[in-house]
């Protein structure tokens, strides 16, 4: 399991605009790295419109907001097309980088049992480090949550 101070695993996804991305390509920046479960679904997009409306306040702190699913890439364009999203949202169709993360877990939903993400968002400094680690999030107040934590 990931733990504040740990270097964070590094990855190749392909983002929603075609391109192979690494946390590499952020060296010298923050990141922070949320991932949610499903794009189009109403936690999930109210999270996203939420980074959205606040991405100024991030560049300003000299931080990138990157989302990841396991969702695939033309399924990141619409959801970034109809919701404007201003962010890079990287496909995880493998679920290594879920995996790498400890993000892909067992679920349950009406006594069904699943594998799946638990809504997770990491801050990583610009040496490529855990700074902060936000746990089965709440959509609601968590942008302002790691506003705070910058």
């Amino acid at each position: 399991m990931l733990k504040t101070g740990n270097k964070a695993p590094d990855f190749k996804l392909v983002a929603d605009n075609g391109e192979t991305v690494s946390l590499k390509n952020y060296k010298g920046k923050k990141v922070v790295l949320y991932f949610y479960p499903k794009d189009m679904t109403s936690g999930c997009t109210a999270e996203a419109c939420d980074f959205r409306d606040k991405i100024k306040k991030f560049e300003k702190k000299n931080t990138v907001v990157i989302g990841v699913s396991a969702d695939d890439t033309k399924s990141h364009i619409n959801f970034k097309k109809k919701y404007t999203l201003p962010f890079t949202l990287l496909s995880d169709e493998t679920h290594k980088m879920l995996k790498d993360y400890g993000v892909w877990q067992e679920k349950a939903m009406y006594g069904r049992k699943y594998m799946g993400i638990v809504r997770t968002t990491f801050l990583i400094d610009e040496r490529g480090m855990i700074e902060k680690i936000f746990e089965k999030v709440k959509v609601n107040g968590h942008i302002d949550e790691i506003l705070k934590g910058l």
